[in-house]
């Protein structure tokens, strides 16, 4: 299996960066030869207390996800067996009763704020990918996201952006930065071609039918 992990700042584009490159794979692949996982499904099953700010969970430290689930998972999908991936609620910010069953494929992406934190989860990747985007672009689209997808209001998203996510962001999550093979800025079109690419030559060589469609392209 071949395993892509997009790492970055809350608000940086991960998932449609990673949506960008499976848009350019074959349709007949998805779900099948790809696959998207994402890291927020593997934060503990509750809010972690321990970490508090101002009397409130911290969810923007490394501690907050699950590891040794997400290790697990990781690994067992390397070796061609099926995963139950956890589904995350953000409304309660508690992982629900239910799970996502995921495949293992060829091609897998991982997109997630700490995708690069954890050395052990590091090393599955075969390709390492870091979003690095201005601040106020990432706090912009995640004002946007969390007052329209999650319920949040306007100045429970400024305080949490100021006790823990700004400061979290600068402490742990850039410096994983330098693991990265590639560091892409605010313009990520190139950068998912290029991946893109390295997908369908992975897919093409595990698959006589799509080396096939790809030479009669190239022809």
């Amino acid at each position: 299996m071949f395993l892509i992990g997009i790492a970055g700042g809350s608000g940086s584009g991960k998932t449609t960066f990673a949506k960008k490159i499976m848009q350019q794979v074959d349709p007949a692949q998805l779900g099948e030869g790809v696959a998207l996982l994402h890291q927020d499904s593997y934060y503990l099953p509750a809010p972690p207390m321990d970490l508090q700010v101002h009397g409130k969970p911290n969810f923007d430290h490394p501690d907050a996800f699950d590891w040794p689930l997400l290790r697990d998972h990781l690994q067992r999908l390397k070796h061609g067996e099926t995963v139950e991936s956890p589904i995350y609620d953000f409304r309660t910010s508690r992982r629900t009763s239910k799970t996502q069953t995921i495949e293992s494929c060829r091609v897998i992406l991982l997109e997630g704020l700490f995708t690069l934190w954890n050395a052990e989860v590091r090393d599955l990747f075969d390709v390492k990918v870091y979003l690095n985007v201005e601040a106020d672009i990432r706090f912009i689209r995640r004002l946007h996201r969390d007052v329209r997808e999650r319920g949040r209001t306007l100045d429970s998203i400024i305080q949490q952006y100021y006790d823990t996510v700004r400061p979290m962001h600068h402490e742990y999550l850039e410096p994983t930065r330098q693991y990265a093979d590639i560091v892409v800025g605010e313009e990520t079109d190139i950068a998912a071609n290029v991946i893109a690419a390295r997908v369908r030559q992975v897919l093409a060589e595990s698959d006589p039918l799509i080396r096939l469609r790809v030479q009669e392209k190239v022809v």
